[in-house]
């Protein structure tokens, strides 16, 4: 299947990396898309700018905790904030399958705008296409969104340095596992629900600390695992996690356990990992609990020496465990 496109392609793994690195980056390469980032830095009459573009598929396109409308407004605007910009304004690209219920579509645009208001962006332009019964599932969302970057972040893998701690804002993978509860109907006993919220209200809270932190991802297709592994790849640095430190909610991991996933590859919609000098991570720990959406920041692990390019876990027994890039995906169409 080497010719062709697998749902494997999209799911932050070392299948979309190959997808970038043969096809992508050689077709379309410049200084601005090279860096692989969740945004494009641009320079605009003296001021850095930041463009972001992303496509929801969610299933089902309403989950516990959110929507696929509240979701392309809340990732949109997290692709900006951890490249420690404001975001302003963004675009909706709507692709409506035929026969979709209007009361429905209201519903979705409704949540999109509550969204957008509430983190104080503004929906600028759009654009609605709607295809054949069959040829698409229910509706698809196409945002780009635009920040101006603060004066004080300067936020660049290039940065991290042996030493660093990397902090993540509390528990992981319950977006995953609430989309997959209610794809499933699965009827747990306590409800999974998802983490989906837009973040630049958090990262506004520790502002004064953009000198000392020197980057940030969010955490979503592929999870903390993925996204590290994206961070680490040849880079003379290695990344070490702690179990004992991870937070994983009691049912998530129950989930986790009885269908043989991992946390660590399940994607978030809420999280924010941040890479932050030694000396200042307690700190940055504490400032961050003062937030609704900090209050279980853990600082989960360590950039090392050895091995460089490659993501371990010290396990709770002492051990300790590659975490790779994943092939397959674990949870299609989860965002």
């Amino acid at each position: 299947m080497k010719d062709v496109i697998r749902l494997a392609h999209g799911n932050g793994g070392k299948l979309s990396w190959q997808l970038i690195k043969e096809i992508f980056l050689p077709i379309l390469s410049n200084p601005h898309l090279a860096p692989l980032r969740d945004s494009a830095i641009v320079e605009v009459e003296g001021k850095k700018i930041a463009f972001t573009t992303d496509s929801y598929v969610v299933k089902p396109i309403f989950f516990p905790g959110g929507d696929i409308g509240k979701l392309a407004i809340s990732g949109t605007v997290n692709d900006l904030t951890v490249m420690g910009a404001k975001p302003l304004f963004i675009s909706c690209g709507l692709i409506i399958e035929e026969g979709f219920p209007i009361p429905t579509l209201k519903r979705v645009i409704t949540s999109l705008q509550e969204t957008a208001k509430n983190v104080g962006v503004t929906v600028v332009t759009g654009d609605t296409k709607v295809v054949e019964k069959g040829s698409a599932d229910e509706i698809f969302i196409n945002t780009s969104g635009i920040g101006i970057v603060l004066p004080e972040a300067n936020l660049d893998p290039e940065r991290i340095k042996v030493g660093d701690h990397i902090l993540i804002n509390g528990s992981i993978g319950e977006h995953a596992i609430a989309v997959l509860s209610q794809r499933q109907e699965l009827g747990f006993e306590v409800p999974a629900k998802s983490d989906c919220a837009p973040l630049f209200d958090l990262v506004n809270e520790i502002r004064s600390f953009l000198t000392c932190i020197k980057f940030m991802r969010d955490a979503t297709r592929g999870g903390v695992a993925g996204v590290l592994n994206e961070i680490v790849q040849g880079e003379d640095f290695g990344i070490e996690l702690w179990e004992d430190e991870i937070p994983v909610r009691e049912e998530t991991f129950a989930v986790c356990e009885l269908l043989g996933l991992d946390p660590l590859y399940l994607a978030n919609e809420g999280k924010i990992l941040i890479f932050v000098e030694k000396e200042r991570s307690l700190d940055l720990l504490s400032h961050l609990h003062h937030h609704p959406l900090g209050k279980d920041t853990r600082i989960i692990g360590e950039v090392v020496s050895e091995p460089r390019g490659k993501v371990y876990l010290e396990t709770t027994i002492g051990t300790k465990r590659i975490l790779d890039l994943l092939v397959e995906d674990q949870l299609p169409r989860i965002c």
